[in-house]
């Protein structure tokens, strides 16, 4: 097969999508990327064939600004993800399909405009979890502007179409994901740049913090979490990601400050990860056992730190609460409570369980 991914231009939504293609350029598949211009490099970094196609979601935001003003976040979000990001997209693949020809489209989950590429095209598509889907409410306030993708017959889920790979286990699984009529259960195998490992010579527990590749300019959350986290009797790795760690200034001496990490072996290391609650660091931490604190930023971090904190995986602080005493108090719980640490076990071995890309390509070749 000739195998087209499609993703937003932004590191949490190629990531996840990685070791499936990579699954099925192993399989002997031909693998081929369309993404944002932004990222058309990085891609090609990765060792596959890619071309520009829509745009970032901060070009988006800027058209929803000024089409709108300063309304509510959810008219800006809606008029984003339902109108100007997808027609991007549509009109970028409408030129490609014909040329490339694929005979299958995956796309991660936001990126909703190449599955109407496709389906006008007449080539099969199948979305693909990256993180949360929209909650009840915006998703029925969304509906009514989204009907032109699927000119009246829309599927079971207007982002996730009728048939969906999923990556989240059971015991913190999204409800709506669920609901597809097909699943494509898979494991979420992590997937790092390759960086090295940074030096960590203490024997005391480390404690590994990160806001992402998006909210890592959040300064004062990280300076709240750093003072809390120099309190305890342990080491601290900060990642940055794209960020500089020179916009921190001075930590203290058990703390490391730097940017991309491999993560995967970081998890190996660490006891305790406090994070913005980005769905690959979710899944990562549950998949090392190890308990977590989220200090959610923006998007579905919200709800992912809420269904944490109420399968008892994990403490949450949001907005005004992400002090360095609370972060101080409640990392210092995660570290010495055991209860956390069972949980995350429990949800390891689900994670362990579900099947590996590869099998999941084995299903994509069926439904072609």
């Amino acid at each position: 097969m000739r195998i087209l991914f499609s993703c937003r231009p932004a590191y949490g939504h190629l990531f996840p999508l990685i070791p499936l293609a990579r699954a099925a350029k192993s399989a002997g598949h031909d693998v081929v990327f369309a993404t944002g211009r932004g990222f058309v490099d990085q891609v090609r970094d990765l060792g596959f064939p890619v071309h520009p196609a829509g745009m970032s979601v901060g070009e988006a935001e800027t058209e929803a600004r000024r089409r709108h003003g300063d309304a509510e976040i959810v008219t800006l979000m809606i008029t984003m993800f339902a109108d100007v990001l997808p027609r991007a997209t549509v009109a970028d693949l409408a030129r490609l399909l014909p040329l490339l020809e694929p005979d299958l489209v995956v796309y991660e989950m936001s990126d909703v405009g190449a599955a109407k590429a496709a389906r006008d095209a007449g080539i099969p598509f199948v979305s693909h979890v990256i993180g949360r889907s929209m909650p009840a409410a915006i998703a029925e306030l969304a509906a009514p502007e989204m009907e032109w993708l699927w000119d009246g017959a829309v599927p079971a889920n207007p982002m996730l179409g009728d048939t969906a790979i999923d990556l989240w286990p059971d015991t913190v699984r999204d409800p709506e994901v669920a609901r597809v009529p097909v699943v494509l259960r898979q494991r979420p195998v992590p997937f790092d740049l390759d960086v090295p490992m940074p030096a960590l010579g203490s024997g005391k527990p480390l404690v590994y913090l990160t806001l992402g590749t998006v909210q890592f300019g959040a300064t004062g959350v990280l300076r709240a979490a750093i003072d809390g986290l120099a309190r305890l009797p342990v080491d601290v790795l900060v990642a940055l990601g794209p960020g500089d760690p020179a916009q921190l200034g001075e930590v203290p001496e058990s703390v490391h400050v730097t940017g991309f990490v491999p993560q995967a072996k970081v998890l190996e290391r660490a006891s305790l990860v406090v994070h913005h609650g980005g769905t690959g660091t979710v899944l990562g931490t549950l998949a090392a056992g190890l308990p977590q604190l989220v200090l959610p930023q923006g998007a579905d971090q919200f709800v992912n730190a809420d269904v944490l904190a109420e399968k008892g995986a994990g403490r949450k602080l949001v907005g005004e609460e992400i002090t360095a005493d609370a972060v101080a108090g409640a990392a210092g719980h995660l570290l010495d409570d055991p209860a956390a640490r069972n949980v995350a076990a429990k949800v390891a071995e689900e994670i362990a369980g579900l099947p590996e890309p590869a099998a999941v390509v084995e299903q994509l070749e069926k439904l072609t």
